[in-house]
């Protein structure tokens, strides 16, 4: 149902669903069902911006959902541990706005380059948009650039290796695949 309201929510925005939430949000969302705007910040890939965009419809549905089935709602039973989470998010952001190059953003913080975009998709996913063309422009060809941007204009799903598959493994790198999600889900979803 909250996959419904999602592609309902992306045909009326003209945006792929993926932008709205992604999946893993929707599947905590149905496991946690969250009815305030608080506890939808404590879903998975939810950030403030998201919760601000799109929120209000997936709590108004939640909430009637959990009233007439007359569900009990997880307390706070489980606690998610996070470690500095918050402290690596604002690094990575203030370093992308000093315009840093992405690896000495990761090596900085004892991470590789596959972990620090991990990182990166993590916070677009969440709602907080960052400006990664200054490295985009550096490394991506930009009829590849092109090509991958549009290619998630259309899709259906944000997966990587769908992406591959569609553009061409042969042609395209997954990091330079990543790269332009994590700009796309920047621009396009925040």
């Amino acid at each position: 149902m909250l996959k419904d309201l999602r592609k309902e929510i992306s045909r009326k925005e003209n945006l792929p669903p993926f932008v709205i939430f992604q999946d893993p949000s929707l599947e905590d969302m149905a496991i946690q069902y969250p009815i305030k705007e608080e506890e939808l910040l404590q879903i998975t890939g939810v950030g403030a911006g998201k919760a601000k965009k799109y929120g209000k419809p997936f709590l108004d549905f939640i909430k009637q959902y959990v009233e007439e089935n007359e569900i009990i709602r997880p307390n706070d039973m489980v606690v998610k541990s996070v470690i500095n989470k918050s402290g690596l998010k604002v690094y990575i952001i203030k370093s992308i706005d000093r315009k840093l190059p992405l690896g000495d953003i990761a090596h900085t913080k004892d991470l590789n380059v596959e972990e620090l975009l991990t990182e990166m998709e993590r916070i677009v996913s969440s709602g907080t948009k960052i400006d990664i063309n200054y490295y985009i422009d550096e490394f991506v060809d930009e009829y590849h650039q092109e090509e991958i941007f549009e290619y998630f204009e259309e899709a259906e799903s944000d997966s990587v290796e769908d992406a591959l598959v569609e553009l061409g493994e042969d042609e395209y790198t997954e990091k330079e695949v990543r790269m332009m999600r994590i700009k796309f889900l920047s621009e396009v979803g925040n």
